[in-house]
């Protein structure tokens, strides 16, 4: 397992340097596969009806419900290799 946690770490901070901006979509992919790695199943209650963004997330994030941190962390990985195939990545 600490491959693959070096791995998400290492994959959370390229996804932070990408050359263009994800789409929102592809971002709320990235945050509810993070959440699910390092919390777990969603533990809050859904946000208010005029709390857009955080429905959104919120929505998201319940979508990963039941998958292992160890799955979420492998798909985040792999979702994060995509986004820099498709938007380039920013080598520093």
């Amino acid at each position: 397992m600490a491959d693959s946690q070096d791995k998400f770490l290492k994959a959370a901070e390229e996804v932070k340097v990408l050359k263009t901006k994800p789409t929102d979509q592809d971002m709320l992919v990235v945050y509810a596969l993070y959440k699910q790695a390092t919390v777990g199943d969603v533990n809050t209650s859904r946000p208010g009806m005029l709390d857009f963004t955080g429905k959104a997330k919120w929505d998201s994030w319940a979508g990963q419900k039941g998958k292992s941190k160890e799955d979420a962390m492998n798909e985040y990985v792999t979702f994060v290799e995509q986004l820099k195939e498709k938007y380039g990545y920013d080598e520093r």
